[in-house]
């Protein structure tokens, strides 16, 4: 796929707002600080469309970016760690779940996990919340650049057999650098081809 235009749509904490086209979406969601806002520019080749920051925690609103004018990427807030307050934590969840709940356009999500630590119970939790309420999703390791290659196989491997404890099978998963744009194509093609087959349905 190529990226022939992205913009900034709007950001808001109601999925009652959310934009009433029926164009497809594809939720990117992870933790604080698993470098979310990177690997969107990286998808895109654009430096500042999703705000960087070097402190965790930066997006907490439901962000619409209208990519090629016919599928919607959305920044959705980290969970996690974010030096918020419990109170903003919980409106974060709250309107996280929402959207996973009520969105019809949702087609699937990505949850990021940073490819450098073991597996982590936060997103360990999400999944298994996800998979309980039958939303798609594929795993998307960020960082990969941070490690070895051996070290990066044995960490993917680990959390993947950590899924299968309670899993038939593990979902999709991709390998991710925002540094050196691992993992663009594959990703790119496979939202692609779920558009594909939208369209012809």
């Amino acid at each position: 796929m190529q990226i022939k235009s992205a913009e900034f749509v709007m950001s808001n904490s109601d999925v009652a707002k959310c934009p009433k086209d029926r164009l497809p979406e594809y939720a990117f969601i992870g933790r604080s600080n698993v470098g979310k806002s990177s690997l969107i520019n990286m998808l895109m080749q654009r430096k500042s469309l999703a705000k960087t920051s070097g402190r965790p925690g930066k997006t907490q609103l439901i962000n619409h970016f209208l990519v090629n004018k016919n599928w919607y990427l959305v920044d959705l807030p980290g969970y996690g760690y974010a030096r918020v307050s419990k109170t903003a934590k919980k409106t974060f969840q709250k309107f996280i779940t929402n959207y996973f709940s009520k969105r019809e356009q949702l087609v699937s999500a990505f949850v990021l996990v940073d490819c450098r630590h073991e597996p982590q119970t936060i997103d360990l939790e999400f999944m298994h919340w996800m998979g309980e309420n039958q939303i798609p999703f594929s795993i998307v390791f960020t960082k990969a650049d941070k490690l070895k290659p051996k070290a990066l196989s044995r960490n993917i491997e680990a959390y993947l057999q950590k899924l299968l404890e309670t899993w038939e099978e593990a979902p999709q998963y991709f390998v991710t650098s925002a540094t050196s744009s691992e993992g663009r194509d594959e990703l790119l093609q496979y939202i692609d081809s779920i558009n594909d087959s939208i369209h012809s349905a």
